[in-house]
């Protein structure tokens, strides 16, 4: 069964950085592409970024030039580097694995002062 875990969340002031990673496991990594997902309170949730096998990458227009996707193969994480983070970036982070559907439980980012 394919399992994902999330970790790197936490509470952060604006402007400042998270590095979020999620760890899959029970599939071949490499072959699939990954994405990040987030849940701000009382929203849907909506896709951050993106990162195919070939390790190219989209963004939301929102994120765009501020957070970096990228992913590990020998390690089979992805990775979700989060600079100049503002309020309106808390949420649940959620990644998921393209090749199975699976998601993971999700970590909390709160960029507050």
């Amino acid at each position: 069964q394919v399992q994902l875990v999330e970790s790197g969340g936490g509470l952060v002031q604006p402007g400042g950085s998270l590095r979020l990673s999620c760890t899959v496991s029970g599939n071949i990594f490499s072959i699939y592409a990954k994405g990040w997902y987030r849940q701000a309170p009382g929203k849907q949730r909506e896709l951050v970024a993106t990162v195919s096998s070939g390790g190219s990458t989209n963004y939301v227009d929102s994120v765009k030039g501020r957070f970096t996707i990228s992913r590990d193969n020998a390690k089979n994480t992805v990775y979700l580097q989060m600079n100049s983070l503002k309020p309106e970036d808390t949420a649940v982070y959620y990644c998921r694995d393209y090749g199975s559907g699976y998601w993971g439980k999700g970590t909390l980012v709160t960029v507050s002062s």
